[in-house]
């Protein structure tokens, strides 16, 4: 069976020569990706990626000719089978909301660690979103201001499950995946299928983004943790 055509086909668009060097290394020596093309300015991002058609587009904002945002924005228009993954030193959450809303699939930050990078390439070619865990936390107070908007005082039950409301809850306490399925009654897969659809629609890492989350919502309260399971883990 020929690998290759397994393989993630990914294209560098960064006018940083060495930058481009760096992640060329990085995603080649993946086995499931290989980088198919590279560009320096946003006109040529635009036109190789037309002509390549690569699975997933490595997308700086900030680029001579036209910049990475106008790219984003006519890659998003006419390529939309094309993954767009932002990858940016601006933090600056404007930033994110444009780049979603332009159809980025997902926007990391330059200062992010290899694993992040890798992840997030195989997350958006996967269809999913992902989102720098710096900056989760902006695309949560969002959604919430939505709810709020429409319908009243925001709660998390409006985008959870009850059931993702469960493990969300235990998760945050320091329970392990084997513990929360004792608890309620299902397989250790479920309960990580579970987790899963939290970091989807969550954008969450790590288990203090969940403490944070959860206590903000007044699913938990902080005296709450004192006792529970894992917490001097963090």
């Amino acid at each position: 069976m020929p690998a290759r055509n397994h393989k993630i086909r990914v294209m560098i668009a960064d006018d940083h020569a060495i930058l481009r060097a760096g992640l060329r290394m990085l995603i080649d020596a993946q086995a499931d990706m290989e980088i198919v093309s590279e560009a320096d300015d946003g006109e040529k991002a635009v036109r190789t990626a037309k002509q390549i058609r690569p699975d997933v587009v490595l997308l700086d904002l900030t680029m001579p000719r036209g910049g990475g945002m106008k790219a984003l924005q006519q890659l998003a228009r006419d390529c939309s089978e094309i993954r767009l993954l932002v990858l940016t030193m601006h933090d600056d959450p404007a930033y994110l909301r444009s780049a979603l809303a332009a159809g980025a699939s997902g926007y990391l930050l330059k200062r992010a660690v290899d694993t992040e990078l890798i992840a997030a390439i195989r997350a958006v070619h996967r269809g999913g979103i992902y989102v720098d865990p710096r900056l989760a936390s902006v695309l949560v107070q969002d959604v919430l201001a939505k709810s709020s908007a429409r319908a009243g005082p925001a709660r998390p039950s409006r985008f959870l499950s009850p059931r993702e409301l469960q493990v969300l809850r235990l998760v945050a306490r320091g329970y392990t995946s084997a513990e929360i399925a004792s608890q309620l009654f299902v397989g250790v897969k479920t309960i990580e299928t579970y987790r899963l659809r939290l970091t989807e629609k969550l954008g969450f890492r790590t288990r203090s983004d969940v403490v944070r989350f959860a206590v903000q919502m007044g699913l938990l309260t902080p005296e709450s943790l004192e006792s529970e399971p894992g917490t001097s883990a963090h």
